[in-house]
């Protein structure tokens, strides 16, 4: 992936093309999430607007806006997906780290996100391949997205917490005791093969994990797809 040049956008052209390349991510309908002009004006305003481009095509996108959290400034990266021929390729890493480079130079403390619980390879990005913390869980926060990947399911969603500076590794030592809750495997094909049976593990996640984000952080995930979670960091 050397040869892909991550940087900002700018004009309409190129908020119109963050619009395409979101709706090969994600289906065709996404690309209705968000309007040019109001990509503009975010911009504008001091959002975080950002493609990745392989020539002249743009294989990945990123955008995001100001935001506060416990008393603390942030980035909150409202969507960052990569082409599916280039998922796995380390592109959406350099999209992430494009963002923290980004989020040090605006003095911001942190980066947040959204992802679907029941997703593991998201999971395991966020949490064992950037550092992530997830430290809130929201029911249903989107509503029906009707997209590809999210099919008619509710979107429930953990709020993911990046520290910028310094870098948060994760110690997952046995001093400590931790909750394991199991993920699906394949939450994304389950939906498509068996819609019902992907609704069952959003209510079991919803019921397990969802109370115990009040006290507990989710601080990462083992490698038969568990998440670990630890008494929260009073950090955020």
């Amino acid at each position: 992936m050397s040869d892909v040049v991550v940087r900002e956008l700018r004009g309409l052209a190129e908020m119109d093309a963050l619009r395409r390349t979101a709706g090969s991510v994600w289906g065709g309908a996404a690309a209705d999430m968000v309007s040019s002009d109001f990509l503009m004006a975010l911009a504008h305003s001091g959002g975080y607007i950002a493609g990745a481009f392989l020539d002249d095509r743009m294989v990945g996108c990123s955008f995001g806006m100001l935001a506060e959290h416990g008393r603390r400034w942030c980035l909150h990266s409202h969507i960052t997906g990569v082409v599916p021929e280039l998922q796995n390729s380390g592109l959406g890493a350099r999209l992430k780290f494009h963002q923290r480079d980004w989020a040090r130079h605006k003095g911001l403390t942190a980066i947040t996100w959204t992802f679907d619980p029941l997703v593991r390879r998201n999971g395991w990005f966020n949490l064992q391949r950037l550092g992530a913390r997830a430290v809130e869980y929201h029911v249903n926060f989107y509503g029906a997205l009707n997209d590809d990947i999210n099919g008619s399911d509710e979107t429930d969603r953990l709020l993911a917490w990046w520290d910028v500076e310094p870098a948060r590794a994760t110690d997952l030592g046995a001093d400590e005791p931790t909750i394991e809750i199991p993920t699906p495997d394949d939450i994304v094909a389950l939906r498509r093969q068996d819609p019902t049976a992907g609704h069952e593990w959003r209510l079991s996640m919803r019921n397990r994990l969802g109370p115990l984000l009040t006290t507990h952080d989710v601080v990462g995930m083992n490698h038969n797809g568990d998440y670990i979670l630890r008494t929260k960091d009073a950090r955020c």
